[in-house]
């Protein structure tokens, strides 16, 4: 009885007190309200599950009931009961809102059915709300772990970019984990309802990626024997990811360009358009202003996409992470394999935190798990961790130069303020004709 709360309304108290004495028998902790003016002040005081209330009440009707009702933290499930001359109201009632209706003169046994469906709907939708918060958990920003300042620091500005519409551009090495920094953006966004459509750019060969992109029509080409629905199409109320877009085709830039443009997309082989409403993220692990300069990326789609440019840094940036990355990595991996082993022992840890991550997160997920599997004891050991398959040990002790870490700073003001080298010469302290110079030798 605690756990299922339902609020009877109307204006005749015998009515109130009927169903309260019939209800109970339900297993439902009942209160009554005489009149619409006191169930409002019990809504605002008390949580409720159901609500069944009158239509046609004196001063405040069933219909405010319902408004009041929806404005409730959780709202509860209304159940309008109605005379029949009333019951195109109620029928009009529930499309803004009311769960289900009554029409007097009912039979009790009609009100304990409807009451049940109220009672199941709502415990269902109660469920499907923590599904849904474990699940937003699960994609969304949680999963992007780091206590590193450059980490947190990045995490920050997703943070922020994730409710606007704009098109967001993630820069950064192959594995340092761009489709789940995209995934996590989609579930902190408004479109979190909606699908997360990803497709790499680089994987699909330059012959199909345009009709996998924009769908085709049947019969648009040799081989198309059916009509398809493209990923823009497919991404509708929810978010696209490009990854790779760096290696997109020329041709397919420009028709790229003018979809998001005009938001509007026309199958291969149709004559209709599609109108858009969707999220592009796109991500890179190329040098984009570099690309531009050189004619093999469309300077206009460039500046399309990176509306906000996120830099998502390597693992070797960011060392403190190294070891929070390897033991969330262990106990999933353990427990999904039903392996009992509780952590790493000091060689497999020192080793961790010397080695270079070329491969970045993607690489670190590898090692792990392969640990893992190969692990007899309850500790990982470097022995485990099979570091013959990785860089050798002369490149584990290299630093980079001081050359290396002035081009990685020089392409990453570049990035930040979109090939402006006039804006990057006055950040970097330098003359244009000296950061050209240099821009030259990156």
């Amino acid at each position: 009885m605690m756990g299922r709360r339902l609020l009877v309304v109307d204006d005749d108290e015998d009515m109130t007190a009927m169903l309260a004495r019939h209800l109970e028998t339900e297993d439902v902790a009942v209160v009554t309200a005489t009149g619409g003016r006191a169930a409002l002040r019990a809504l605002e005081s008390q949580e409720f599950d159901v609500v069944v209330t009158d239509l046609v009440m004196d001063e405040i009707g069933g219909l405010e009931v319902l408004a009041a009702a929806g404005r409730c933290r959780r709202a509860p499930r209304v159940i309008l009961m109605t005379a029949f001359g009333t019951l195109e109201t109620a029928i009009e009632a529930m499309r803004h809102g009311a769960h289900d209706y009554l029409t007097k003169p009912f039979k009790l046994v009609e009100v304990s059915a409807a009451v049940r469906r109220a009672f199941d709907d709502h415990r269902l939708r109660r469920e499907n709300e923590r599904l849904r918060t474990v699940v937003e958990r699960q994609q969304g920003l949680d999963r992007i772990l780091g206590r590193s300042r450059i980490m947190r620091e990045t995490v920050g500005q997703i943070r922020a970019v994730a409710e606007s519409e704009s098109s967001i551009l993630l820069l950064g090495e192959s594995g340092t984990g761009k489709e789940l920094v995209a995934q996590a953006i989609h579930w902190a966004s408004p479109r979190r309802g909606g699908p997360f459509v990803a497709v790499n750019c680089a994987a699909v060969p330059e012959s199909l990626l345009e009709s996998e992109l924009f769908g085709h029509e049947k019969g648009a080409f040799t081989g198309a024997d059916r009509r398809r629905e493209g990923l823009f199409a497919a991404a509708g109320g929810g978010t696209l990811f490009l990854d790779e877009v760096g290696d997109m085709p020329l041709g397919i830039q420009a028709k790229l360009l003018r979809v998001l443009q005009d938001r509007i997309v026309r199958p291969l082989g149709g004559t209709a358009s599609v109108q858009l409403d969707l999220r592009i993220v796109t991500a890179t692990n190329k040098h984009l202003p570099a690309m531009v300069k050189d004619g093999r990326f469309r300077e206009d789609l460039y500046y399309r996409l990176a509306v906000i440019p996120i830099r998502l840094p390597a693992l070797r940036e960011r060392p403190e992470d190294i070891m929070l990355l390897a033991e969330h990595c262990l106990r999933e991996t353990a427990a999904r394999l039903g392996k009992d082993i509780t952590g790493f022992d000091e060689t497999a840890v020192l080793w961790m935190e010397r080695h270079p991550w070329p491969g970045n997160v993607r690489e670190l997920e590898n090692v792990v798990e392969r640990a893992v599997v190969l692990a007899h004891g309850a500790r990982i050991t470097r022995a485990d961790l099979g570091t013959e398959f990785t860089v050798d040990q002369a490149s584990v002790l290299r630093r980079p130069t001081l050359a290396d870490l002035e081009a990685q700073y020089v392409q990453r003001v570049l990035e930040e303020v979109r090939g402006d080298k006039v804006a990057a010469a006055k950040i970097l302290g330098v003359s244009v004709r000296t950061l050209q110079r240099r821009f030259k030798e990156i």
